[in-house]
C-alpha cells in the first residue's frame, strides 16, 4: 500500500466485470503519479468482487450488499480515499497512460479550481468526443459539452463542471459539498454537484490531455426506462435545488412550456411513460427539494452574475435536435437505439 498517495481513483461497478477487465489494466499502466485504486462494488452478481480480490489484491475493495446507485457508492469511495485529490472513473472507461498525471498536474497548476474534467471519447470512434465536461442552460437542460463533436473542437479552459465519468475533485470540495446527492441514485449527480460547488465559489477546468475512451451508455443503456426515469426526476431536483431565483423569474414560463412540449414526444418515441413518471416523482418530493434549496442558498458565497457566464442560454428545440442528430450519427451502426446524451 502506498504510504501517502497523490491521488485516489474511485470506480463504482455493478455487474461490470467485463468492463473492469479492460479498465483496471489500463489504470495500472498510469505513470507519473503515486495513487491508490478504490473499487466500490454495488452488490454485483457476476463475480466482480471475488475476481478483484483474487486478481488485483492491492485494490481497496468495498463490497456492498445491494445496488445503492452511482452517487451513493461514489460517496462511500470518497470516504475511503486517503489522498487530497480524488478521481472518479466509470468502469466502462479506459484511460490513457497519462490520464491521471494530466489531471493532477492541472490541479497543481490551478489551485483555486475544485474539479477537473477529462476528454472522454467514444469507444466506437475515438475521434469523436463523448464528453468535455458538463453544460447546463437557463432552462435546466444539461448535456455533455462538445458531445458528438470531433476531437479538436474542445479546448482547455474553465467550464461549468466536470463529467463524473472521468473527473478529478479536490477532497476539500467533496467535504464542503458533501459529495454527490445520494438520492439521485444515478444521472445528473455531477451537474447537481457542479451547481453546489459553483455557489460555494469553486471553479472547474477542462483538461483535454487527460483522455479516456468510453463505451457510451454501456451500463445504463441509452433511452432505457430506467435511465429516462432518473433523468426526468433528477432534472426536477437539480433545477429546484440550484437554479437562481432571477433565472426562474426570467425563464420559468419558457422552462415549463419547453418541458411540457418535449414530454409527449419522448413518451411517444420511447413508447413508455418513464419520462412522465420521472417528472412526477420529482414533483412529489418537491418539499424536500425546496428544503435543500434553502440550505444551498444559505451557504452561497458568490452571486448569480459570477456563475452566469458559464451557464448557457436557452436551448431551443433545433439546438437539441442537432445534438441528437450528431450523436445518432456518431454511434450509428452499433445495433443499439441511440439518442442524445441529454441530461
Amino acid at each position: 500500500m502506498i504510504e501517502r498517495p497523490e491521488a485516489s481513483v474511485v470506480i463504482v461497478t455493478w455487474n461490470g466485470l467485463h468492463h473492469l477487465k479492460r479498465c483496471l489494466p489500463a489504470l495500472e499502466d498510469q505513470s507519473g503519479v503515486a495513487f491508490e485504486t478504490i473499487v466500490v462494488d454495488n452488490g454485483s452478481a457476476d463475480g466482480t468482487a471475488d475476481w478483484i480480490a483474487r486478481e488485483h489484491p492491492r485494490i481497496v475493495l468495498e463490497r456492498l450488499d445491494s445496488n445503492r446507485g452511482f452517487a451513493a457508492a461514489n460517496n462511500i469511495g470518497f470516504g475511503l480515499a486517503r489522498a487530497d485529490l480524488v478521481a472518479t472513473l466509470n468502469n466502462d472507461a479506459v484511460p490513457d497512460p497519462n490520464w491521471l498525471y494530466a489531471l493532477v498536474q492541472a490541479a497543481q497548476e490551478y489551485p483555486k479550481a475544485g474539479s477537473f474534467g477529462s476528454r472522454i471519447v467514444l469507444d466506437r470512434d475515438p475521434n469523436i468526443i463523448d464528453s468535455a465536461g458538463v453544460v447546463t442552460d437557463v432552462l435546466g437542460i444539461a448535456w455533455d459539452r462538445h458531445n458528438a463533436e470531433p476531437v479538436g473542437s474542445d479546448e482547455a479552459g474553465e467550464i461549468f463542471g466536470a463529467c463524473a465519468g472521468a473527473a478529478l475533485y479536490r477532497q476539500a470540495l467533496l467535504d464542503e459539498t458533501g459529495g454527490f446527492d445520494s438520492a439521485f441514485f444515478a444521472y445528473l449527480e455531477d451537474v447537481d454537484l457542479a451547481w453546489r460547488a459553483r455557489w460555494l465559489g469553486w471553479t472547474a477546468r477542462y483538461v483535454p490531455e487527460a483522455r479516456v475512451v468510453h463505451a457510451h451508455s454501456a451500463t445504463g443503456t441509452e433511452e432505457s426506462p430506467f435511465k429516462t426515469f432518473h433523468l426526468g426526476r433528477n432534472k426536477v431536483w437539480t433545477i429546484v435545488k440550484n437554479h437562481p431565483t432571477r433565472a426562474f423569474v426570467m425563464y420559468g414560463p419558457l422552462l415549463v412550456a419547453y418541458d411540457l412540449a418535449s414530454l409527449p414526444i419522448t413518451v411517444m418515441r420511447q413508447r413508455n411513460l418513464a419520462a412522465l413518471r420521472g417528472r412526477l416523482a420529482g414533483l412529489r418530493s418537491l418539499g424536500h427539494a425546496l428544503k435543500q434549496r434553502k440550505q444551498v442558498a444559505a451557504r452561497r458565497r458568490v452571486e448569480w452574475d459570477d456563475i452566469r457566464p458559464f451557464v448557457a442560454g436557452p436551448s431551443w428545440p433545433w439546438d437539441v435536435w442537432r445534438r441528437q442528430q450528431r450523436l445518432r450519427q456518431a454511434v450509428a451502426g452499433d445495433g443499439s437505439p441511440t439518442s442524445p446524451k441529454a441530461r
